[in-house]
């Protein structure tokens, strides 16, 4: 099985959520993380994979903007500079989904206060309208402010929600040839 993880982020919290889940899967899967900007310029990205997982931080309650990119460069200093292509413009780019090809989503939100929106709750839907067969529900893991970090255990959280994706796949295929 073949998974590819595809991730935008800004202060590395969603990378690192990002690294979590392919170890997670790396057990029973070829597992490698793409930043969505690389993800963009790779020609036929999708082909032979098996599982696409697609992540993000949450932006003003939902996938990044620009706007909302260049104010998360802004907040981080050091010369941070706004990436040019986020999430929702790379799902923009998508053509249908070929049969038999599994996603799931995930983000990256505040913990306190809990506000709402979800970048995984609209990219979900969008790999949905696209064919994709989405294996679980969109999945948020907290950050303890805007720049992060983490808060604790979210990134053991987050390997073991990626080890039990692939075993939804099975399910799913099982269940279908019946």
């Amino acid at each position: 099985m073949k998974a590819l993880v595809v991730v935008e982020s800004v202060f590395g919290n969603t990378r690192r959520i990002a690294e979590a889940v392919a170890e997670g899967l790396a057990p029973r899967a070829d597992a490698r993380v793409l930043d969505v900007v690389d993800a963009a310029r790779t020609p036929d990205l999708l082909e032979g994979v098996d599982l696409l997982v697609v992540a993000g931080p949450t932006h003003a309650f939902g996938m990044s903007r620009p706007a909302t990119r260049a104010s998360a460069a802004e907040q981080a200093g050091g010369g941070a500079v706004a990436a040019e292509l986020g999430l929702r413009e790379w799902l923009a780019t998508l053509t249908p989904a070929a049969p038999g090809l599994h996603a799931a989503a995930f983000d990256t939100r505040v913990g306190r206060p809990r506000l709402p929106g979800s970048a995984a709750a609209g990219a979900a839907r969008r790999l949905r309208r696209l064919g994709f067969d989405v294996v679980a529900r969109p999945e948020t893991f907290w950050v303890s402010g805007t720049p992060g970090p983490l808060l604790p255990a979210e990134v053991e959280r987050a390997r073991v929600w990626g080890h039990n994706l692939l075993p939804r796949i099975t399910l799913r295929t099982a269940d279908r040839t019946r």
